[in-house]
């Protein structure tokens, strides 16, 4: 095996739910290849290093190995190997992240409802 697409090794690895999204996202210029970005149908081979930008985080990784199909994800983590810098830039992040210390703010109405407020309460309930 001397290399896959790099959308298939994306699912494979886990870093994206479906292959169409990883294809989507190296379309759309979020995976570097070694430096140069990525198109879906790139070959990635042993030793390459990737610069993966997800909705989740962005990540900058080693290839440590193959696979054409998707696997638990111990198996998962073993086809790749994350540079420390990334790390600890996820770490850092994942710490600052106000939105995951205080929950989503939400506004609370004090008192009741105007006349114009309760009318679109009725009308997205169904109400009237």
């Amino acid at each position: 095996m001397d290399g896959t697409r790099i959308d298939k090794w994306l699912w494979a690895a886990r870093f994206f739910k479906t292959r169409e999204l990883a294809s989507r996202a190296s379309e759309m210029g979020r995976i570097t290849s070694n430096g140069v970005r990525a198109k879906p149908a790139r070959e990635v081979r042993v030793g390459d290093r990737l610069q993966i930008k997800n909705e989740a985080a962005e990540f900058e990784i080693e290839v440590l190995a193959l696979s054409h199909q998707r696997g638990p994800a111990a198996v998962a983590q073993t086809l790749y190997r994350e540079t420390e810098a990334s790390a600890d830039s996820r770490r850092k992040a994942a710490d600052s992240d106000d939105r995951r210390r205080f929950g989503p703010s939400l506004h609370i109405p004090t008192g009741r409802p105007s006349k114009r407020d309760r009318r679109l309460i009725h009308s997205f309930s169904g109400k009237r």
